[in-house]
């Protein structure tokens, strides 16, 4: 009796460690792909409309680079490590810029 419990308390153990690990990695993996940001907006024209959303997505702290590409009319947003950067912030700041925002899609 007292052995089956050593054995089910040796398996419990196991099984927590391996959760934990796995737990993790997947938190880690989930954080990576959320590093780029692709915004589709309506309304970008000319390069100076390209020039005033690179200053105002820019300057936010989480931000480590960005990337408008008039052709298609998407902002690509690359964060620094462990930063966020809501859907609603960069749709608010990219409305209020005067555009209005498509599709958020998250990398």
């Amino acid at each position: 009796m007292f052995l089956d419990i050593k054995k089910k308390d040796n398996f419990m153990k196991k099984f927590l460690i391996i959760f934990i690990l796995f737990s993790f990695n997947s938190f880690s993996l989930a954080s990576d792909l959320n590093k780029t940001i692709y915004a589709h907006v309506n309304g970008l024209v000319c390069d100076f409309c390209a020039r005033a959303l690179e200053k105002t997505i820019g300057r936010q702290e989480s931000v480590k680079s960005i990337n408008v590409d008039l052709t298609n009319k998407i902002i690509t947003i690359n964060l620094n490590d462990g930063k966020k950067l809501d859907d609603s912030k960069i749709a608010q700041l990219i409305e209020d810029s005067g555009y209005s925002v498509r599709e958020i899609i998250r990398e």
